[in-house]
C-alpha cells in the first residue's frame, strides 16, 4: 500500500514564550525537524542498519542510538555511517528569536496542540512529498503512497497530528499559514503513525540527523557550534530531483527565517553557507522566508 517511509524527529523545543539568548532561562534558540526517507522495500533493513552502527561503537551499552549521549568520536562515526545508507535526509531549521511571545488568533482554530511543531512539520513534508511524488512518477509513471512515522519525544499524539492535517486539507491553502504545496496524493492518514525511538530504529536515525544540525548551529544549549557532524551527512542530504550539481539549500536543508533575517552569529551561519545559502535552489513560496511567523 506504500512505497516510501519517512521517519521524523526533532532537536530543540517548540517553546515560544521565552527564548534564548533573549531570555537567560528561555527555551532553545532553535527547533530543528528532520526526516529520514527510505524505500518501503528497505524498511525491514533499517533495524539492522542501526544494529550495525551500534556494533561499531566501542562500549556502547545503550539499547538505542541517541546523538546527544555520544562522545565526539562516536558522533563522527555514526554520521559517517549515515552518509552511506540508502536513504535521503531532510531538515528544517527554525531560528525562533523573532517568534518570542508570538500569538496568532488563527492558530487557536487548529484542532491540535503544538501548532508551531505542526507547522514546521508541514514545511518538512512539503519537501518530502515533493521528492516522493517526483521519484515515484519517474519510476512508475504515477505517485505512490508515503508512510510517515513520528517520534513521540515531544509529547505528540497521533490524534493531534491527524487532526491538524485533516484541518489543513479541508481548508486548502486559505489558512492562516502562508504555505507552499503539499503533495496530498502521496499522503494517507492511515499511514501516519507515532512511535517511541525504542520501537522504531528509523527514528533513531532521524534523531542523529536533527541533532547533528542542532549541534552545527546551536551555541546556548550545547556549547560552541560544531559543523563536522552535519557536513558528513552531505552525500545523503536531499536535492531537488536529485540534481547532482545543485545545492540542498531550500530543499534538503531549509532555514527559516532567511539567513539575513535570522541575525545569526558567524559560526552559526557556517553550516547553512556550506549547504548553499544565502541562495535557495528550491522554494515553493512557503514558510514566509523573512520570518518564522505565519501570516493571517
Amino acid at each position: 500500500m506504500y512505497r516510501y517511509v519517512a521517519y521524523i524527529d526533532e532537536a530543540g523545543d517548540d517553546g515560544l514564550k521565552v527564548i534564548r539568548p533573549i531570555d537567560n532561562n528561555g527555551s532553545s534558540e532553535w527547533l530543528i525537524i528532520s526526516a529520514v526517507l527510505v524505500r518501503a522495500e528497505r524498511e525491514s533493513e533499517v533495524k539492522q542498519w542501526v544494529k550495525d552502527i551500534q556494533d561499531g561503537l566501542w562500549r556502547h551499552n545503550s539499547k538505542i542510538l541517541h546523538f546527544a549521549k555520544l562522545n565526539e568520536n562516536k558522533k563522527l562515526f555514526v554520521c559517517n555511517q549515515l552518509a552511506n545508507l540508502e536513504a535521503r535526509y531532510f531538515v528544517v531549521c527554525s531560528n525562533k528569536k523573532n517568534m518570542r511571545g508570538y500569538n496568532n488568533p488563527f492558530a487557536a482554530k487548529i484542532p491540535s496542540k503544538n501548532w508551531f511543531y505542526c507547522w514546521m512539520t508541514r514545511i518538512l513534508l512539503e519537501r518530502v512529498t515533493n521528492f516522493v511524488n517526483w521519484h515515484s512518477i519517474k519510476e512508475t509513471g504515477r505517485p505512490h503512497k508515503l508512510k510517515v512515522e513520528y517520534s513521540n519525544r515531544g509529547g505528540l499524539s497521533y490524534s493531534q497530528m491527524s487532526a491538524y492535517y485533516d484541518w489543513m486539507r479541508l481548508q486548502g491553502e486559505n489558512t492562516f499559514i502562508k504555505s507552499g504545496r503539499m503533495y496530498w496524493d502521496v499522503l494517507e492518514y492511515k499511514l501516519l503513525k507515532v512511535y517511541s525511538a525504542e520501537e522504531r530504529a528509523g527514528l533513531q536515525l532521524a534523531d542523529i540527523v536533527a541533532s547533528s544540525f542542532f549541534k552545527a548551529c546551536d551555541i546556548y544549549n550545547t556549547g560552541s557550534c560544531d559543523t563536522r557532524f552535519a557536513k558528513l551527512l552531505n552525500p545523503r542530504i536531499a536535492k531537488y530531483k536529485d540534481q547532482p550539481l545543485t545545492k540542498p539549500s531550500g530543499y534538503g536543508v531549509k532555514l527559516i527565517p532567511s539567513l539575513k533575517a535570522a541575525n545569526l552569529q558567524t559560526e552559526q551561519e557556517e553550516i547553512f553557507r556550506y549547504y548553499g545559502y544565502p541562495n535557495q535552489w528550491w522554494d515553493p513560496g512557503s514558510s514566509n522566508l523573512r520570518s518564522n511567523r505565519p501570516e493571517s
